[in-house]
């Protein structure tokens, strides 16, 4: 397994920026024949607030999944941004999530470039993240995972005012104005909706959800579960005992990569299986 650290500048975000990727390329098995060599499926995977690129790493056994199911996952850094784009403060953090980041890895590694192949996921922020720009981006993202989603953001902007991670002078700008635009993943599915009533061949991503039953954040979940039911999208929603911490999510990402349309199973060389 090839675990990467890679830092470039960021024509979106105007300066450097660091990153980190889990790619499948050095595996290699005992007794079983070499995979074909093919572009890498690819799942651009974001933290949550206060987190770093490191984050899924250190929290969960994404590693060791990925190489299993021949998967390359790309983790950036979000900041406390929530991956939508602010242009005062010169932030374009969505457009780099849903544009630059996937064009310059692509460019960067043997990463696939089919619709079918791109996946976003995230937790809390990066849940609403993944979902914000998995629907923003729908020609470029064929399913979204989101874990926990901070979905409430921008449900109630007036009196989510005093909210430290999205006053007004923070990512979202103006609150009441952020939840009538495309910051709000709200409306995106009402938009998303409306394109398909007039061309029913619009790409829309297929949604795995997940959130704890003893999270602050599950009424907020529920309610965009059914939202996105109610739009006709393709969701899968599920509910389990745990909270807004690292057990849940290292559980749940395990059983979104199960959910996706991945290689099977195959176990590579390493310090914790030598096969032999």
């Amino acid at each position: 397994m090839a675990f990467i650290q890679v830092s470039f500048m960021s024509k979106t975000l105007m300066r450097t920026v660091p990153l980190q990727v889990i790619l499948p390329v050095d595996k290699f098995t005992f007794g079983q024949p070499e995979r074909e060599e093919k572009p890498f499926k690819t799942l651009y995977l974001l933290h949550g607030i206060f987190g770093n690129e490191t984050d899924w790493v250190h929290g969960t056994r994404i590693q060791r999944w990925a190489e299993e199911k021949n998967l390359a996952v790309v983790m950036p850094a979000g900041e406390n941004a929530f991956y939508v784009d602010q242009p005062s403060i010169g932030a374009m953090h969505g457009q780099f999530i849903g544009e630059e980041l996937v064009e310059i890895t692509r460019k960067m590694f043997p990463l696939s470039r089919k619709r079918e192949d791109t996946f976003i996921g995230g937790l809390s922020m990066g849940g609403f993240g993944a979902l914000r720009n998995g629907l923003k981006y729908h020609d470029t993202f064929g399913a979204v995972i989101c874990l926990s989603g901070a979905l409430h953001v921008l449900e109630n902007p007036e009196e989510s005012r005093a909210d430290s991670f999205a006053h007004e002078e923070g990512y979202f700008g103006n609150l009441v104005e952020a939840a009538k635009s495309d910051k709000n993943p709200a409306v995106l599915i009402e938009q998303l909706k409306e394109a398909r009533k007039k061309d029913p061949s619009v790409n829309v991503p297929t949604v795995f959800q997940a959130c704890g039953t003893e999270d602050g954040l599950l009424e907020v979940n529920r309610l965009y579960h059914k939202r996105m039911e109610e739009s006709g999208m393709d969701i899968v929603y599920y509910e389990s005992k745990g909270g807004h911490e690292w057990d849940f999510w290292d559980e749940w990402i395990k059983k979104a990569l199960d959910w996706l349309p991945l290689e099977e199973k195959t176990e590579g060389l390493n310090s914790g299986n030598v096969n032999v």
